[in-house]
């Protein structure tokens, strides 16, 4: 067991100890901002960052209550959730299937699903599209302080901006980080997974998830795009507040960047080159940026 490994399987064990379950032969499948383990009996054990409690809590009620209304969904363990393991929360999972990332059409297939369902009777916070970014400029210390200056600066514009948004659609609950890195594709169709972000809120937020992976990565193509519009039956970058959405969403991605470049030394080109490119020193869009794993 590396150095690396074994604090993390002590909280697992931890957490296990909590739910009941046996944590002998877990594997490890992602140890990162949220880390994540599988156990030999089909289980899943997601344990979230210190301080998420309320997301965990939310998680686990929106898949319950998905699955009440037959969305395929990753499903939450019939067990009393979630358990708090060295200050932090932890959630149990069904296995999904034999499966591979989504595409672009299995993401709208589920959104034409989830958008028309009636809210659900438990609460749920507003979306708030710039969740944690602040606390993301402030960690991102690989950046200049004239760089973080301008982050902060964008991020309070965005804000205010948001706070006069133009309207859309009708509000439901939203996913709120609809990408296809959030859906599984197996033999049966698509499942959706991780609702972290899950909110009530303007679809069009869901929507532009896949939206800028056109205009601003170019990493959907114009005939992906097309198919997803047509699908869903609107063209989110139509939209008078699309600038907003699709700004916002920059920023989230940047800031994400910039804040584990300080700690990851392969990540710090990466993220110099999205703030360079929002500040205008880069080419046109779309910008060609890369995935962070």
């Amino acid at each position: 067991m590396t150095n690396s490994v074994a604090p993390a399987r002590a909280v697992l064990e931890e957490a296990c100890a909590r739910a009941s379950f046996d944590p002998a032969g877990a594997e490890p499948i992602r140890l990162a901002e949220n880390e994540i383990w599988r156990l030999p009996d089909q289980v899943i054990v997601r344990i979230a960052r210190a301080g998420q409690w309320d997301a965990a809590v939310r998680e686990v009620r929106v898949a319950r209550w998905l699955a009440d209304n037959e969305l395929p969904a990753v499903r939450a363990l019939p067990v009393e959730q979630p358990v708090e393991a060295a200050g932090r929360p932890a959630t149990f999972w069904a296995e999904l299937p034999r499966h591979e990332i989504g595409t672009v059409r299995d993401v709208v297939v589920l959104l034409k699903q989830l958008h028309p369902l009636p809210l659900p009777a438990f609460p749920l916070d507003r979306l708030d599209p710039f969740v944690r970014v602040t606390e993301r400029i402030e960690a991102a210390t690989s950046l200049s302080e004239d760089d973080r200056a301008w982050l902060r600066h964008r991020h309070a514009e965005l804000r205010e901006w948001w706070e006069h948004r133009p309207m859309g659609l009708p509000e439901c609950l939203v996913h709120g980080d609809a990408w296809v890195g959030n859906v599984a594709r197996t033999a049966a169709g698509p499942i959706m997974m991780d609702f972290e972000r899950a909110s009530i809120g303007p679809p069009e937020w869901d929507l532009v998830s896949t939206a800028v992976k056109l205009t601003t990565t170019g990493t959907v193509t114009e005939s992906e795009y097309a198919e997803f519009c047509q699908a869903y039956g609107r063209d989110v970058t139509e939209w008078e507040g699309y600038e907003l959405l699709a700004g916002a969403r920059e920023l989230r991605m940047t800031t994400y960047a910039a804040q584990h470049a300080a700690t990851r030394p392969e990540w710090q080109a990466e993220a110099q080159y999205r703030v360079d490119c929002l500040r205008g020193r880069a080419e046109a869009r779309p910008w060609r940026w890369k995935g962070i794993m």
